[in-house]
């Protein structure tokens, strides 16, 4: 016979089959099916079925612990190890917490033995484990904290809040999107296979169709943990900054690192690694590890033109020399390429060609593929994800060390719009994408 975990794994994977059956028909945007309504009947069955053995299973536990637990025994552990919650104020109306701090000093507080819950917590349980013991069942922060530590993720990253992004919502842990599997503009086989024709009157008209490709998103796990002293738990001003500031540039900082280089396994697939990637050629005889004027311009002429409005250049820091010395010859004269921030350009990154040259650290180092990088993340690349920032703490991991345990966990998933380059209508010697990198110089 199944344990009560098992079944209720048992129900979480029928309600996610019952959700795809929804999400396929969105995707499609269409209604259900006769077909597709008898089967979601026939899962939901099943799962009340579940769910009435689980609540007898329940109730089963419930009796026997009554029977076999001494009452003067439950009491006396229930005053000794159970925090005390106070009393006298309208719960549902007390004032919220302050500050992140302020909460987070709170919640071990409440873990401790014999520790004080402080009403604002008292809705703010973690779901899954005995509610009715907070030490056991842990407490969730509060709603607008997270918001504010997902926000700040948002704002430290320079490259995730450019991109598509997609909220995944309910039971669903992916999301499917159909997309245009395009890979050439010659005739035939624009959008993937759309054909039009300048025919004669009368004359017989050939049927085509476009090809279409699936882009599957399936959310992966961002997590971080964060053990606080004692000491650090009783200044709330001190544990905020540490876990707002570090966390959310933390987090901001590996999401915008899977977007460049992330592999697809177990994290977000960057465009680095992708097939919608263009690799533009150096210079017959160029140096090793240099940047010069023909390569930036190489580069732009490979970007989707429709793509120029949005792009940005990213850059490794060690390029910023060769770029305040670029410029284009000129008659006897030349023109500069790169307008450095402020001065002429009157902007807070300088420019190339007219678009933001913006420096981040997860360029590669000169020289190698991927430190100078020409993209369009807007129209390029999708970022989908689930229920934000979710945000727990123990008191029990580190208990001998007295240090607090603090989790954030973000399920997130990403990858370009585009499975492949694209060869254009005219000058197919020159493939064209989202994204374009310089080859190596070495």
């Amino acid at each position: 016979m199944k344990t009560i975990k098992q079944y209720k794994e048992d129900i979480d994977a029928l309600m996610d089959k019952a959700s795809s059956v929804d999400a396929k028909a969105q995707n499609e945007n269409r209604d259900l099916t006769a077909d597709e309504v008898a089967y979601k009947d026939r899962v939901l069955d099943k799962v009340e079925e579940l769910g009435k053995m689980v609540k007898t299973l329940e109730r089963q536990d419930r009796v026997h612990r009554s029977l076999t637990v001494d009452p003067d025994e439950t009491r006396e552990s229930a005053q000794t190890v159970r925090p005390q919650i106070e009393m006298g104020e309208d719960l549902a109306t007390k004032e919220r917490f302050s500050s992140l701090g302020q909460q987070l000093s709170a919640v071990i507080n409440a873990a401790r033995p014999g520790g004080r819950v402080d009403p604002r917590l008292y809705n703010q349980h973690a779901s899954g484990l005995n509610e009715t013991v907070p030490s056991e069942g842990g407490f969730l922060v509060q709603t607008d904290f997270v918001t504010e530590l997902l926000r700040q993720v948002w704002e430290t990253g320079i490259l995730a809040p450019r991109c598509r992004r997609i909220p995944i919502s309910g039971t669903a842990n992916s999301t499917t999107i159909n997309g245009v599997d395009e890979t050439s503009r010659a005739t035939g086989s624009r959008s993937g296979g759309i054909r039009g024709y300048w025919a004669g009157e009368a004359e017989e008209k050939t049927a085509s169709k476009p090809k279409f490709r699936q882009i599957e998103l399936q959310l992966k796990k961002l997590i971080g943990l964060c053990y606080s002293t004692d000491e650090s738990l009783d200044d709330a001003a001190q544990l905020e900054a540490t876990i707002r500031d570090g966390f959310g540039a933390e987090f901001g900082f590996l999401v915008d690192d899977a977007i460049i280089r992330g592999n697809g396994a177990g994290q977000p697939l960057g465009v680095l690694n992708s097939g919608a990637l263009v690799t533009q050629d150096a210079e017959i005889g160029q140096e090793a590890g240099t940047v010069v004027a023909e390569n930036v311009v190489n580069m732009y002429s490979r970007l989707f033109a429709n793509s120029r409005t949005n792009a940005v250049w990213l850059i490794n820091q060690q390029i910023e020399p060769k770029l305040h010395m670029m410029g284009a010859a000129v008659g006897l004269g030349g023109q500069l390429i790169y307008m450095p921030p402020g001065g002429l350009s009157q902007a807070p990154y300088g420019t190339l060609l007219g678009r933001p040259v913006i420096p981040i650290e997860q360029c590669s180092g000169l020289g190698t593929v991927g430190d100078i990088i020409l993209g369009d993340f807007n129209n390029g690349y999708i970022l989908a994800e689930k229920g934000g920032l979710k945000a727990d703490t123990s008191i029990h991991v580190r208990f001998v060390y007295d240090e607090a345990c603090f989790r954030f966990v973000m399920r997130i998933d990403g990858q370009p719009v585009r499975a492949s380059v694209l060869t254009p209508y005219q000058g197919t010697d020159a493939t064209q994408s989202h994204f374009v990198a310089l080859a190596a110089r070495s």
